[in-house]
């Protein structure tokens, strides 16, 4: 069991000899290609309770109810542990969710999205304790999946944040993979998720730096939020006794001009609420600017600013983006010790494009026949009682 120890936004509640008894809530998951979505879903969690305890599955318990997953095992129980909500993850959790697994970890009850979860053979993963009245549900967030971001990725294109029109080559893909129920692709056009200032609320710590503080920037694309960022933002964390670290993003066009391509596949709304939601950072700039001013710096009065081993790629008029902290002084590249980037997900996605396909076209195909087993069930009762009279 991981527990986690940073902020207060992710620890138990101190509760006092009198007070009630901590409630103890269950989560658990694949967890992989971790986005705001999964986020989302531990942060109402979290809500429910005062302790929060992730369970998350093996590669071969996914590989074996749904297919392939992206990241490996130990990778997901990093990304997982990474989230600010969470106090506790429980590595190589049961793909099936009993009262056994509750009560091992003293859990009150579990919490799942109102979305479906079904084993290989078409079974609700959650039947146990759904009759025994110890699950609870929490709202799906809208216009982000683990499905939609691997498609986006497919799709080598920049439709998805743009009206720009795909290519020819990746048309066919669009066309046959993984369309939902309705028949309509979730990732081409435009991103289906939509900003509100509520949002980022519910995400954000909302607390300032304090005297004695070390205010330290970073900034980026951190598209796709991956374990590569975690691993240089916790190192990052650890730079200062106490740290107050600041996250800029850049906007959408700005990543496309340095990166090309089809980046940023997330956009910069999107990307910004799953950066709010990691343990180690404490503030987002939304569209920061690529160079680091001195304008930026005085205001948010930055100690250190910080850099990986990733290449520095000049700005458009040809200056290093970074020359005011390295004039000041306040400049560290920080080597993370994990080479993982955006571009490198990416060749995993398309190496193994065709299991991917395979994988949600399985999956959308058991939802489906769940669906319509449900509503037999519904169905018959009325039929029976037909009969009765």
């Amino acid at each position: 069991m991981i527990r986690n120890g940073h902020g207060e936004a992710g620890g138990a509640k101190r509760l006092g000899p009198r007070a009630r008894r901590a409630v103890r809530v269950w989560c658990d998951g694949c967890y992989d290609m971790v986005h705001y979505g999964h986020s989302n879903q531990l942060r109402q969690a979290r809500a429910m309770g005062d302790h929060l305890i992730v369970g998350v599955h093996t590669d071969e318990e996914i590989a074996k109810h749904k297919g392939p997953p992206v990241f490996t095992q130990e990778e997901r129980y990093k990304m997982v542990q990474a989230i600010k909500w969470v106090d506790e993850v429980v590595p190589a959790a049961p793909y099936v969710t009993t009262l056994e697994t509750l009560d091992k970890y003293n859990c009150d009850f579990c919490v799942h999205g109102n979305d479906i979860t079904l084993t290989v053979d078409g079974r609700d993963t959650y039947e146990e304790v759904k009759q025994a009245g110890r699950y609870r549900e929490c709202k799906r967030t809208q216009g982000v999946s683990t499905t939609d971001l691997v498609g986006r990725m497919l799709l080598v294109t920049k439709a998805h944040h743009s009206s720009q029109e795909m290519s020819s080559e990746y048309r066919e893909y669009a066309d046959s993979f993984g369309k939902c129920p309705g028949g309509r692709n979730p990732w081409t056009g435009v991103s289906q998720f939509l900003q509100t200032s509520q949002k980022i609320i519910q995400f954000a710590s909302g607390k300032e730096p304090q005297p004695g503080e070390t205010v330290i920037y970073v900034a980026g694309a951190f598209d796709l939020f991956h374990i590569g960022h975690v691993d240089f933002l916790e190192k990052v964390y650890g730079l200062a006794e106490r740290p107050y670290v600041i996250a800029g993003l850049h906007f959408d066009q700005e990543v496309n001009h340095y990166k090309g391509k089809n980046y940023p596949i997330m956009n910069l709304h999107e990307r910004t609420l799953s950066v709010l939601a990691c343990r180690y950072v404490s503030e987002v700039v939304i569209g920061a600017p690529y160079s680091v001013t001195a304008e930026l710096l005085d205001h948010f009065k930055v100690d250190l600013v910080c850099h990986g081993k990733t290449e520095i790629v000049p700005d458009k008029d040809g200056s290093d983006p970074y020359e005011e902290p390295k004039r000041r002084g306040i400049f560290c590249q920080v080597d993370s010790g994990n080479d993982l980037t955006t571009d490198l997900i990416v060749q995993r996605i398309i190496k193994n494009r065709l299991e991917y396909e395979a994988r949600n076209q399985k999956k959308e195909a058991k939802e489906l026949a769940f669906q319509e087993a449900m509503r037999r069930q519904e169905v018959q009762p009325e039929r029976e009682s037909d009969c009765d009279f």
